[in-house]
């Protein structure tokens, strides 16, 4: 693909490649862009339209919901209720599946999303952005149920995410490598800036909330401890620490210059199985993630094969340059078969 290429374009020449292409495929990619673009607007201007800080509700895992949290869900659910590719939604921020109104048309594909991850750094402008994963809705299916949503990550059709920072970007698999773009805001187009992406197999810089040290997993601790030690330790080289609190902008730098992330399950009560959702967060960003030729892993098992159990199931999430991910999956397994 030719950089400086539009999004449309770019979608447009991809449904090409498939000759049964019916295009509603492409059409549902335009809808979320468009509604993207919509949430980049309001959080650029959240200063000024009073939309930052907190609603003073709690979304479904008793969360403190900010106003963009539940702007941005909305922005989302009105975007693509009516476009008539879809026959379900569900979205972090709701209890349970959103059904496609009888008004409207039914699709054969089903979205998850969380409409803005980070919303915790809203008020101190740190990079946010809206993550989402296509999945196919069962055939014959007109009324999904929340078990129709409950698929492995192996079985996405596409997953996404639009970082809202300095700049706004959109960076797209639909398991054919990865594919980074750049809003223009005088064409109100996103522009390709960066085809096909990839991920070094080894780095020197890691990103986790060392500040929970003391509740991890021993295999965690091992690592962690081993990338401190720096040139005087084990691994013989030093290492940098990164911690930003948004999953999106964490994973969109190491796709750009890579690294390794970490959120893994502690002995805390509320992260005894994880911190981060597996629909919403974890697969779709696994997916990104492989296809640029890293890997994923729960600590004991490739994330993507884990079949979730509940629409707001958490997981813990480790993934980035291949070589860090095989080594921490590596003392997982080590530990267990010493226990």
């Amino acid at each position: 693909m030719r950089k400086g290429m539009t999004f449309t374009r770019f979608i447009f020449e991809e449904q090409r490649r498939v000759p049964e292409s019916t295009g509603e495929f492409t059409l549902l990619l335009n809808a979320i862009v468009t509604a993207c673009k919509e949430i980049s607007d309001d959080v650029n201007r959240g200063q000024l339209i009073n939309v930052l800080g907190s609603a003073n509700t709690e979304n479904v895992q008793g969360e403190m919901q900010k106003k963009l949290d539940i702007i941005s869900n909305d922005i989302m659910l009105k975007a693509l209720e009516w476009c008539g590719h879809l026959a379900g939604m569900a979205s972090e921020e709701m209890e349970n599946i959103y059904p496609i109104s009888p008004q409207f048309p039914r699709g054969k594909y089903l979205l998850v999303f969380d409409p803005l991850d980070g919303s915790s750094n809203t008020e101190v402008n740190v990079s946010i952005g809206t993550i989402f994963s296509i999945l196919r809705c069962p055939e014959g299916t007109t009324d999904p149920t929340e078990e129709d949503f409950l698929q492995a990550g192996t079985r996405q059709v596409c997953a996404g995410y639009v970082l809202y920072g300095p700049a706004t970007n959109l960076v797209l698999t639909t398991g054919q490598g990865v594919n980074g773009f750049t809003l223009d805001h005088d064409i109100g187009e996103f522009i390709l800036t960066h085809p096909k992406l990839t991920i070094p197999e080894e780095t020197n810089e890691f990103a986790i909330n060392t500040s929970n040290f003391r509740y991890w997993e021993p295999p965690v601790r091992r690592y962690i401890e081993e990338l401190f030690a720096g040139a005087d330790g084990p691994r013989g080289r030093d290492f940098n620490t990164r911690w930003v609190a948004s999953m999106v902008a964490e994973v969109h730098r190491i796709l750009m210059r890579g690294g390794v992330f970490l959120y893994p399950k502690d002995s805390r009560e509320n992260i005894g199985e994880g911190k981060l959702r597996i629909l919403y967060e974890a697969n779709p960003m696994s997916f990104i993630v492989e296809q640029a030729g890293g890997a994923s892993t729960t600590g004991r098992e490739r994330l993507m094969t884990v079949q979730p159990y509940t629409l707001h199931q958490r997981i813990p999430v480790i993934l980035g340059a291949r070589f860090e991910v095989e080594r921490i999956t590596r003392y997982h397994l080590i530990a267990d078969s010493a226990d």
